[in-house]
């Protein structure tokens, strides 16, 4: 989930919504062929996640283990039940380009947790066309 530390919901099942809109910039602006591999794949990216995982029937049960927080001194161990938004999102721009024959993209994206805006995290990524 962009816009969030890794594992920001753990769990057996899960369930992500991504979204987005990819522009090709100079494909659009340059009426000519592009002979540079870089300029004609290069991309701006807008894209919105959402999504959440959970333990038990469903992310609101008491069974999810983000609603319970087990503290243990000594012998003694107490259960406290919170009731956190098990949902989160997050959403940002990115760009996008083929370069040396993999897909390179810069993202920066902001998380949105129990309904709080979260600082944003930059995050690169290198993949294959398949």
């Amino acid at each position: 989930m962009r816009g969030h530390p890794q594992n920001i919901r753990n769990g057996n099942s899960f369930a992500v919504i991504n979204s987005e809109l990819r522009w090709p910039i100079f494909r659009y602006l340059i009426n000519r062929p592009i002979k540079s591999n870089f300029l004609y794949n290069f991309q701006i990216v807008g894209f919105g996640d959402i999504g959440t995982a959970w333990t038990g029937l469903h992310p609101f049960s008491d069974e999810n283990s983000l609603n319970r927080e087990e503290i243990q001194q000594g012998s003694v161990l107490i259960t406290v039940k919170n009731r956190r938004e098990p949902i989160v999102g997050g959403f940002g721009l990115g760009a996008r380009t083929k370069f040396l024959g993999y897909f390179i993209r810069v993202d920066y994206a902001w998380g949105v947790e129990n309904r709080k805006l979260n600082d944003g995290f930059w995050y690169i990524s290198l993949s294959m066309d398949f």
